[in-house]
């Protein structure tokens, strides 16, 4: 379905943007990458892909309704990942995430609907959920805004949700759940675990350790967003993303620490405790929607997708991208 499509992707410059830009061109697609404008130049992980020379690269920024329209003429299919995702600066900035996650998809969404797209997939997350009230989270669970990013992300599904009801956009939620891989920010936990192991810590600084997390290698979650673009019948519907398996941030640790030879110590370091009432306490993934819609199926297991993620950390010129030094909110 992919092959010989026009696609755009905003946030493509991010870390699974970077990664589906890299399979949609394997799949054939002619790719438009959206990356933010900044006055260096700079195309983040767009910069490290094998696909450069055969993408297009255009800079801006969602929040600029005219632009986006712009750049969205002639798309056959939009993936809409741009946003700003980091749950700590959502306590110190939540009105950027309103700008950027909440209207940056009503822009994305007008103008679809403008230009008469095809197909658009936005990006929601499990966040959205909050701590499970029941297990494994399907996606009729109720939704729980217990951070500012997640009460956006809520927000930005209720906008693409109402395009599909009121104006008939022929738009579908991607809802993956905790995404690790090559190139993810340092402030989530796995590159935070692998980058102060490599830099040769012998105590490494965690948040709180007893949660729970469904993890999905980015190879596989970029798999359940084609997906639910070739879905035919998934307009107006929430698919989720991920592996059907919950394993807590501190058991992960442990596997890290035997797949790396290390006998690191963790110490809690308090600055990155969430509020109480704003941690998520268990995710676990209910991927059967997915499954029998589309066929969709996890390829990597946590251990093998761990594997790949440490090789590419720890390779110096990868690893000095990164401060594993600062907490990155």
């Amino acid at each position: 379905m992919l092959k010989g499509k026009k696609v755009l992707i905003t946030g493509a410059d991010g870390f699974i943007g970077s990664h589906l830009t890299e399979r949609l061109v394997k799949e054939g697609a002619t790719v438009k990458a959206l990356s933010q404008y900044n006055s260096f130049n700079n195309w983040g992980w767009l910069e490290d892909v094998d696909c450069k020379d055969d993408i297009e690269i255009v800079c801006g920024d969602v929040r600029d309704s005219a632009y986006v329209n712009h750049i969205s003429k002639g798309s056959d299919i939009i993936f809409h990942l741009a946003a700003l995702i980091a749950i700590p600066y959502s306590y110190t900035a939540p009105e950027s995430y309103v700008d950027t996650n909440i209207r940056g998809t009503l822009n994305v969404c007008k103008a679809a609907l403008e230009n008469g797209v095809g197909k658009l997939v936005v990006t929601s997350t499990s966040e959205v959920y909050g701590t499970a009230k029941y297990v494994p989270i399907d996606e009729n669970h109720p939704l729980q805004p217990q951070s500012p990013y997640s009460a956006t992300k809520i927000g930005a599904d209720a906008i693409a949700k109402s395009f599909y009801n009121a104006f008939n956009l022929p738009v579908s939620i991607a809802r993956p759940f905790n995404t690790y891989g090559p190139r993810q920010s340092a402030r989530a936990v796995i590159p935070t675990i692998i980058t102060q192991i490599a830099s040769g810590k012998k105590k490494i600084k965690l948040g709180d350790t007893s949660p729970t997390r469904d993890f999905n290698y980015v190879k596989d979650t970029c798999s359940g967003f084609l997906a639910v673009a070739s879905c035919e019948n998934s307009a107006g519907q929430e698919f989720n993303i991920g592996s059907n398996y919950e394993i807590s941030i501190g058991d992960t640790l442990n596997i890290i620490k035997r797949l790396m030879n290390s006998d690191v110590e963790f110490e809690t370091d308090s600055n990155r405790i969430r509020p109480k009432n704003s941690e998520v306490n268990r995710l676990w993934c209910d991927n059967s929607k997915i499954v029998k819609a589309t066929g969709f199926k996890p390829q990597y297991t946590l251990e093998e997708g761990l594997r790949q993620t440490i090789d590419w950390f720890v390779n110096p010129e990868n690893l000095r991208k990164y401060k594993a030094d600062i907490y990155n909110v």
